[in-house]
């Protein structure tokens, strides 16, 4: 812990919130570390909201490749599951196999043309359509206009919201548009449709054999053989809604991790579906776990100009508890206009060593050590371990 008490002082903590011997969260369970004042720290986000310490249990973990963030995750999930909690990854890079299989979970493989496949859909009609629409406005990169969503949901609720095939039998509705001479919202919807059910996509929602849907405590929605296809803010948003749907039980609260959250925070009509599953977390007992690289990656993927950037800043506002370990410091300028960073905060999160944080829960800051255990070592891989050395 040398390098963290190279800069920090009781009167230096005093001014960032965290107070002289900071006990942490003051909260019981499994600690994911040490805070630098010397209490154990622990963390749950549904904990945290029940003692009141936060107003909603969305949780953005942010900071350069190769500190830990993942690891951190890994803790946070393996604890999590321990009290009974349920939880879903969106996996972009295959990072959390291991995880799932020490834990006794299940890992689903995201891809084109396979037997079995993925649904988003929940069965509501209003949520389907939204969620359509912002998939094909994805796949289009611009938004449905509202003759297209007039189409859409006419034809939602005619044809595809109890059809076995969802999207198969919404695309037979619209096929014989492709044919047309002259561009209409029915062929435009169609062409978008075809890439979900024959084309490129075929598979990843839509497929000839049964539906994934699976019932166990930890599910990994392996996506990293899409990581590098273009469309991956549509895939994205599709397996965030299926990993939602899965996790979806107000009775017993889950995770829905997020790796790589910057790929739906790219489009504006993504980042407009999250930012509503955000709003509702509270009420589905979902606590959304965003994680990030670099700030100024998130508003630079903004490609919807100022309103675009305003929206994602609001987003990742809204959630209460930040988990930042090291930032560059060409990062500071974005974080501390979403986040409004002390110059002690600014000072802290260049200067953490790897495996350290700082917290910020509610009104709370803790300054933290984490310290994977022997069962913690098992699924974390050896080149991101946050031992840090004494």
């Amino acid at each position: 812990m040398s390098a963290l008490h190279h800069w920090t002082t009781s009167r230096d903590l005093s001014f960032v919130g965290v107070p002289v011997g900071d006990a942490g969260t003051g909260l019981e369970g499994h600690a994911l570390g040490t805070c630098v004042g010397g209490g154990a720290f622990v963390f749950d986000p549904f904990d945290a909201y029940r003692a009141g310490l936060v107003t909603n249990p969305n949780v953005v973990v942010a900071g350069v490749i190769g500190v830990g963030k993942s690891t951190f995750v890994k803790m946070l999930v393996r604890r999590a599951l321990h009290q009974g909690r349920r939880a879903v990854i969106v996996d972009p890079k295959g990072e959390y196999r291991e995880l799932a299989h020490a834990m006794g979970g299940v890992v689903v493989t995201v891809a084109p043309h396979r037997e079995s496949w993925c649904s988003p859909f929940s069965g509501d009609p209003n949520n389907d359509v939204t969620l359509l629409s912002t998939l094909l406005g994805s796949l289009r990169q611009r938004a449905l206009g509202d003759d297209e969503l007039y189409v859409l949901t006419s034809a939602w609720s005619r044809d595809a919201a109890t059809a076995p095939r969802p999207l198969f039998a919404l695309f037979e509705e619209l096929r014989d548009a492709l044919s047309d001479d002259a561009p209409s919202p029915r062929q435009s919807l169609a062409f978008g449709l075809r890439r979900l059910v024959e084309g490129d996509l075929a598979g990843v929602f839509d497929g000839s054999g049964e539906p994934v849907d699976v019932d166990a405590p930890l599910v990994v929605l392996d996506v990293s053989t899409l990581w590098s296809h273009p469309a991956f803010p549509a895939i994205a948003v599709g397996a965030a809604a299926v990993a939602r749907r899965l996790v979806d039980d107000p009775s017993r609260p889950g995770y829905l991790v997020l790796d790589e959250a910057w790929a739906l925070l790219a489009a504006e009509s993504v980042a407009r579906w999250l930012q509503g599953s955000l709003k509702l977390a509270r009420a589905r007992g979902v606590a959304h776990v965003l994680v990030l690289h670099r700030w100024s990656d998130v508003m630079a993927a903004a490609h919807g100009g100022p309103t675009h950037r305003a929206l994602n800043a609001t987003l990742l506002r809204d959630c209460e508890t930040l988990v930042l370990l090291r930032h560059l410091p060409g990062d500071l300028d974005a974080l501390d206009a979403v986040v409004a960073l002390h110059p002690r905060e600014a000072r802290a999160v260049v200067e953490l060593p790897r495996g350290a944080a700082l917290v910020r829960y509610g009104e709370g800051r803790s300054l933290v050590i984490f310290e994977p255990d022997a069962h913690d070592a098992e699924v974390i891989d050896t080149n991101a371990a946050m031992l840090v050395s004494s």
